[in-house]
């Protein structure tokens, strides 16, 4: 099962750069633990796992344009041929 990954810029120093990787996995937390045995290190920069092994707060992931938030989180099944973008949250600014 072939899965799309977007990686956000901060963490493209753990797939060597690279924009988008292939991954593959029932659910996200599968995926991620794909990605994790190609990419070390990546998996605990989006994985809390102090809490409960769920998303980091300020990391989001969109299932094919979906919040995973708003579906069942890590354990979310996946399908061949989606995507999924991991996006780490904005915040800040000036008054």
């Amino acid at each position: 099962m072939a899965i799309e990954v977007r990686i956000p810029t901060i963490l493209r120093s753990y797939t060597d750069g690279a924009k988008a990787v292939e991954g593959s996995g029932a659910t996200l937390a599968e995926l991620f633990a794909d990605l994790d045995s190609r990419h070390a290190g990546i998996q605990e920069r989006i994985v809390d796992k102090d809490n409960g092994s769920q998303l980091r707060r300020f990391v989001n992931v969109y299932l094919n344009d979906e919040d995973v938030r708003f579906l069942e989180g890590i354990a979310t099944p996946l399908s061949d041929g989606d995507s999924v973008t991991i996006l780490p949250a904005v915040a800040g600014g000036m008054r």
